[in-house]
């Protein structure tokens, strides 16, 4: 990596320790949050750290590394772990993303829990080649004798205020385009750790993204003990007639911010949070659209080749004498992510809120 680069990483690890997140507030993430009575009040990247604890103490075949996790990395979220289990299993890396998931992908395939951080999912692509050719492919081209299944690849990814067009990409869609890999996207902190504890015992490497502007922002009762959530579930987080609203990551509180201004107008919005976009949950979809016939999909990655444009062409497929308006999509726009014009870029509730009301009445 060039100096610029690293020197980039520094800079926005010490803005993030200080606390800078994105600018909408944390009151409504915290309402929108579910709670459950058996648990701890933890934000986001408390809830990854607990899992990652949980998944060191439970399987001693299971190891952390990547750019700065020894001291906790730029977020947080490996705070502690050097020190409980020991340099020998949680250790940084050189600056070389290739070599991380080359290293993870060798240390799977030998039977242990590899689970590699990429310290913004920006960066990921110099692993490119190693992720889609190798791990993807491992299970495969040996016709089963090997894999390496036990490969994780945690990555912070999506806006977070003021990372511009290095360190706020959803680069989702060009992973969802590979068979072999899981990709999976958690929206609160207690979705994070369920779904974090099942992607490190999947049997297949998966990509797990983690919207880092809900690290600090998003708060909400998490339960302490070991648990894991189902992969390729998605879930319906609001129940509506009127149309339906596909989202996941941190799009989802916007969104739903658009459903409770829609239901002002009249309008009902079931919502659902697809959880894990490969392999996703079609039938949930499905059936949502075929009660609500309308369908409208959000996400923060550019809208050409965005996931969504695959969910909406499923959904014309399975769905097509059933919708009554054309498939939606608020999306990022079709250019590098923007610092200064960040606001213009994003897809907002009142975006979304009138792509509602147009589906609607179309």
């Amino acid at each position: 990596m060039a100096g610029g680069v690293s020197g980039s990483r520094r800079i926005m690890g010490r803005l993030l320790r200080c606390g800078y997140g994105y600018g909408y507030g944390n009151g409504f993430l915290r309402q929108f949050s579910s709670s459950s009575s058996d648990g701890k009040s933890l934000n986001l990247y408390s809830a990854i750290n607990q899992a990652l604890h949980i998944a060191m103490e439970s399987d001693p075949r299971a190891y952390i590394f990547g750019e700065d996790v020894g001291f906790g990395g730029v977020f947080r979220c490996t705070t502690g772990l050097a020190d409980r289990f020991g340099k020998n299993r949680v250790f940084n890396t050189p600056l070389c993303e290739q070599g991380i998931v080359g290293f993870g992908i060798g240390l799977a395939a030998l039977g242990n829990r590899a689970i590699a951080e990429i310290q913004f999912a920006d960066y990921i692509f110099p692993a490119f080649d190693q992720i889609v050719n190798e791990a993807a492919k491992f299970r495969y081209r040996s016709g089963n004798q090997f894999n390496c299944g036990g490969l994780t690849i945690r990555a912070p990814y999506g806006a977070v205020g003021h990372g511009g067009h290095y360190h706020s990409q959803s680069p989702e869609a060009f992973f969802c385009h590979v068979p072999g890999l899981k990709v999976v996207i958690p929206r609160s902190p207690k979705e994070a750790k369920g779904l974090l504890l099942s992607s490190i015992r999947d049997p297949n490497p998966v990509v797990f993204f983690e919207p880092k502007w809900l690290y600090r922002l998003s708060v909400e009762e998490v339960p302490e003990h070991d648990y894991m959530l189902p992969l390729s579930e998605a879930e319906v987080i609001r129940e509506g007639n009127d149309i339906t609203l596909v989202g996941w990551g941190a799009q989802l509180s916007i969104m739903e911010q658009a459903c409770l201004d829609a239901e002002k107008d009249g309008i009902s919005c079931e919502l659902i949070d697809l959880k894990t976009l490969i392999p996703w949950d079609k039938e949930t979809v499905e059936a949502s659209v075929r009660k609500t016939g309308r369908l409208l999909i959000s996400h923060e990655a550019p809208v050409t080749g965005g996931f969504g444009a695959e969910i909406s062409a499923s959904i014309v497929e399975r769905c097509f004498l059933r919708l009554e308006a054309p498939v939606a999509r608020i999306c990022g726009l079709d250019t590098p992510f923007p610092l200064v014009f960040e606001p213009f870029y994003l897809p907002t509730k009142n975006k979304i809120l009138d792509a509602i009301k147009s589906t609607v009445n179309y």
